[in-house]
């Protein structure tokens, strides 16, 4: 009966020990990118290794690791805004070296719509909404556009278009047409001119003999 015991606890100590046997060493490495792109690199990705002791490695800022593992650990890559991805290293891998090209998906996140307002309390809204002043429809900026007041602002301050222009040289074309053949008058010859013009010759002198006096 001892000799069985003895086998017995000797082939679950053996079974034990083939169970808690490491695997193999492998030079897990790779690259990671968006799955959505190819093109896009993820950085920064966090690399937990749950089989030993949940070991946790990242990827650089161009989206590449390269650390040590064991064949047939299992690796969950974990990042911000990206849903987490899990590789398994396989078994019996041929030179040590695991290289894998990791595809982590957008993670989107729908969150619900959040108002700002800025009264703190419903007395100050209803005062506000009280004295707020309506903004006018299309019928009434329509209104103001052709008022009377808005076209006689509108003529004095716009710069004259080319039509008007246009308008304006032919009219001066055909009132030399029309006194082309008349007899300018010369203003030297005009004794209403010239009694204006002594007239306001006097007006000076009397206004400097004033100040003069002054």
């Amino acid at each position: 009966m001892k000799y069985i015991i003895g086998i017995l606890f000797l082939f679950i100590t053996v079974t034990a020990f083939a169970q808690n046997k490491e695997q193999p060493l492998v030079q897990f490495s790779g690259i990671v990118h968006n799955a959505d792109s190819n093109k896009v690199i993820v950085p920064y990705v966090n690399i937990t290794n749950s089989a030993t002791h949940k070991t946790i490695n990242s990827s650089n800022y161009e989206g590449y690791f390269s650390f040590v593992a064991h064949e047939q650990d299992t690796l969950v890559f974990t990042c911000v805004g990206y849903a987490p991805t899990k590789v398994v290293i396989p078994a019996n891998v041929t030179s040590k070296s695991y290289t894998v090209q990791v595809m982590i998906k957008p993670m989107i996140v729908n969150l619900p719509t959040f108002h700002v307002f800025p009264w703190a309390t419903t007395d100050e809204f209803k005062k506000d909404f009280l004295v707020m002043k309506i903004a006018d429809d299309d019928l009434a900026i329509a209104r103001k556009n052709v008022s009377h007041s808005t076209i006689f602002a509108l003529m004095s301050t716009l710069a004259r278009d080319g039509q008007e222009i246009g308008d304006a040289n032919y009219q001066g074309l055909n009132n030399s047409i029309l006194n082309q053949h008349s007899i300018t008058p010369n203003p030297l010859l005009n004794p209403l001119a010239w009694g204006s013009f002594i007239n306001q010759i006097s007006q000076g002198d009397k206004s400097r003999q004033s100040n003069g006096d002054n």
